[in-house]
Parts: C-alpha cells; sequence; structure tokens
C-alpha cells in the first residue's frame, strides 16, 4: 500500500511536470488603475465633496443673511399714568432756555483790555464784567474838571468886579443924594450900568460853572460806559470776545464784535415746546408736567405749564408752549433737548372718563396708495394692516382705529416691505 501512494504520488508529479504551462497569469491588464492612481483618485472625490460642503453651507448663509433684519415696537394702548401727577395728556419735544437771558456787550465802541470772567461764572448785579480802553475818556474828564476849575476862578472875578462896582454906585448915590451938585446925574447912571454889567457878567460864569458842571458829567459818564456791568445775577454761559479785540454796541463787520459775554439766570430756566394745535386743547396753563431731558433719559424732573403762546405758527400748524421747571438741578443746562409729557390733573380726570389711546412712532407708519398702514411682525413675516391716525406730537402718533395694542409694528429695516416677506428681528 505504501509503494502504491508512493507510485500515484510520482505519477502526479509527472503530470505536473508534463503539462503546458498558464501563461494568462502573466498577462497584463491595462485597464485596472494603479495603486498611486487609485490614491489619487480618492483624495480628489474628498476633496470635491468638501467643495461641495462648502458650497451649500456658503449658499445656506447667504440666504439666511439675505433676510432683512429689522427693528419693531410695540404698539402699547392705555393712558401713560404718572404717580401723584395725572395722566399724560400730550407728549412734546423742545428745549431748555433761561427766560432771562442777555447778550452783553459795551454801550461804546473800544478795544478790550479787561475781561474778569470767564464761561460758568457766577456774576452779582453791577460787577464789574469787562472794560474798555478808557485813555480818551479819562482825557475828557481832566479836560472838564480843568474846565469846572476856570469857571469857579472867573465866578470868583465876576463877584469881585460886582461888589466893587455895586460900592462905587452905592457911593455916587450917596454923595449926589447929599450933594446933587458933586456928582451928576450921567455919572450915576453909568455907575448903575456898569455895576449891572458886573452883574451879568457874574451870571454868565456862574452858567459857565454849570455847563462845565455838566460836561464833567458827560465825559464820566462816557468813561463809565466803557466799564461792562453784569445787568442781573446770573451766570456767564459764553465768551464772545477776548482781551484785545475791538467791541461796539452793534457789530460793524470785519474784526469788531458786538457782545462781550452771554449771560442768563439759571434759576429761571423752563422748556419751551412746539405743541400740535388739534392737540392744544388739552393743555392748561398751571397743569402740571414731566421733564426728561435727553441728556439724562433715566430722571425725570417736574414742572407746571407757564404760559400757552396765544398765537399759532400757520407753516408748522403748531402752538408754542413753555413750562416752568421745578426741580432746580445743575445738571439742567440751557438750550438741552428735552421731552416734555403734559399730565392731566386727577381732579379732570376723574370727571371725565379715561380714554384708552394707542401711540406709536411716526416711523411706524408708512404710505401706500394715499392711505396710513402700518406692517406688522407676526411669526418671521411681515404683515400689511391700515390704520387711522391723528396728526404728529413729539415723533408720536395717535392711532384712532385699525390696532387693539400689543402689536409688533415695523419700524427700520425695509425700505420696501411686502405682504408675508420673512424678517428677522434685531
Amino acid at each position: 500500500m505504501v509503494r502504491l501512494a508512493a507510485d500515484w504520488t510520482n505519477l502526479y508529479i509527472l503530470r505536473r511536470m508534463t503539462s503546458p504551462a498558464d501563461l494568462s497569469k502573466l498577462r497584463i491588464n491595462r485597464d485596472a488603475p494603479s495603486a498611486p492612481e487609485r490614491r489619487a483618485l480618492s483624495r480628489n472625490l474628498f476633496l470635491f465633496a468638501v467643495a461641495i460642503l462648502v458650497v451649500v453651507a456658503t449658499f445656506l448663509v447667504l440666504r439666511a443673511r439675505n433676510v432683512p433684519i429689522v427693528q419693531v415696537v410695540t404698539a402699547n394702548a392705555g393712558t401713560s399714568a404718572s404717580p401723584g401727577g395725572g395722566a399724560t395728556s400730550v407728549t412734546a419735544n423742545g428745549y431748555v432756555v433761561a427766560r432771562t437771558k442777555a447778550s452783553v456787550s459795551a454801550k461804546v465802541a473800544g478795544r478790550l483790555t479787561f475781561l474778569g470772567v470767564s464761561e460758568g461764572s457766577h456774576v452779582q448785579r453791577g460787577n464789574v464784567i469787562a472794560r474798555l480802553d478808557n485813555s480818551d475818556y479819562l482825557a475828557a474828564v481832566s479836560q472838564a474838571q480843568a474846565n469846572i476849575a476856570t469857571a469857579e476862578a472867573s465866578i470868583v472875578e465876576a463877584r469881585a468886579d460886582r461888589d466893587q462896582l455895586l460900592r462905587e454906585e452905592g457911593r455916587l448915590k450917596a454923595i449926589r443924594t447929599r450933594s446933587p451938585n458933586l456928582i451928576s446925574e450921567q455919572d450915576l447912571e453909568s455907575a448903575t450900568s456898569r455895576a449891572a454889567q458886573a452883574e451879568a457878567r457874574l451870571s454868565a460864569a456862574i452858567a459857565r460853572k454849570r455847563s462845565a458842571d455838566a460836561a464833567l458829567h458827560m465825559a464820566e459818564a462816557s468813561n463809565e460806559n466803557t466799564v461792562i456791568r453784569a445787568p442781573f445775577t446770573g451766570t456767564v454761559l459764553r465768551k464772545d470776545a477776548e482781551v484785545g479785540e475791538v467791541v461796539a454796541p452793534s457789530v460793524g463787520g470785519g474784526l469788531t464784535r458786538g457782545a462781550v459775554v452771554t449771560m442768563a439766570d439759571l434759576q429761571t430756566l423752563e422748556v419751551e415746546v412746539d405743541v400740535n394745535e388739534a392737540y392744544i386743547s388739552r393743555i392748561r396753563g398751571g397743569w402740571p408736567a414731566r421733564i426728561t431731558l435727553d441728556a439724562y433719559p433715566d430722571t425725570t424732573f417736574k414742572g407746571a405749564v407757564r404760559q400757552v403762546v396765544p398765537t399759532a405758527d400757520r407753516q408748522r400748524a403748531t402752538v408754542q408752549v413753555k413750562v416752568t421747571i421745578s426741580d432746580h438741578d445743575p445738571r439742567i443746562l440751557p438750550e438741552m433737548g428735552a421731552k416734555v409729557d403734559f399730565l392731566t390733573p386727577d381732579s379732570v380726570r376723574a370727571a371725565a372718563a379715561p380714554k384708552a389711546v394707542i401711540r406709536i412712532p411716526a416711523a411706524a407708519v408708512k404710505t401706500d396708495g394715499g392711505a396710513s398702514v402700518v406692517w406688522i411682525f407676526r411669526e418671521g413675516r411681515l404683515t400689511r394692516r391700515a390704520v387711522t391716525i391723528g396728526p404728529v406730537s413729539a415723533g408720536f402718533l395717535e392711532v384712532r382705529s385699525g390696532l387693539n395694542g400689543g402689536e409688533q409694528l415695523l419700524v427700520s429695516g425695509v425700505d420696501a416691505p411686502s405682504e408675508g416677506m420673512k424678517v428677522r428681528v434685531q
């Protein structure tokens, strides 16, 4: 059996050695890619996929950016109550002004030689603010004083001459009374005439003395006009001239200045606002007001209506209202912007049923085909709504119909909104 197995093995080996070789395995397959080509192909496919992802992401980002970003406000309904002051009836914008304010100038033209104040200086009435060059006026004063001295000397001389002539006249009269033949009538008349002339010369000297006194007063007044004094107690707001400049009562052009300083009494500060004439019936003199300065929007000041100016501006259809500031605060400065909420007193408000009012910024109202519309932001899209509005007051409009209150309204961000436009709120 072992031998038989060995014979079979030998026979198998012999057949393998004598059978023809399989050369098909040695053939080169030029269609199959090589290993470097396969690696390059994989790399290119990966880069292409990354590029596709970048393009898609960029498209999505640009699409998101194309959605307009808008600003919205909420339409508030109701009466705006103020603690202890009543409800807001009208709101108007204006500026802080001083009721007592003046541009202080010189009474005469001259060169400024002294300026004793600066911005913020507090001065009392009559205090010296500035002085002009007064050398010419001092010379005029000295001349007037010299003229007075000359007139006084003339008076003394004229009085002595008159007294001498009066005594001579008296002696001649006495002699003629005792001995009429010693003194002729003509001599007596001449003596009387000389005494009268002496009296006239004395009167003229006295008149010249009065004229010299008047000239001295005029020279002193002119010299005093070179001294610029505060016309009232207040604070210097601005210097309008500097030492060395020429100032005059009125501006003459060139280097001539008109005012030296501008000053105001800060205790008389008030707010002047222009109220739409459609709302002027809601304001009365003495009614309270709430003042908010643009510089301090988180702080309010108490005020009261001092005057409703009895005339309207035809061009702007407004009436000016002056509001006194009750709370004196050093932070309040002239020319500051201010908003005034005119309050209805509680007694007046209790007599009338409160009326809910919707007030929105004027920028939220658009004009479409001659109609007033607002664009409501709801669930990321805009919806058009027609409204009926009242006149503008301090940049706000009173909505009389079309809104219920609480709606979010488009204010800015889209120039041409359309129905259903997709937007995002800033």
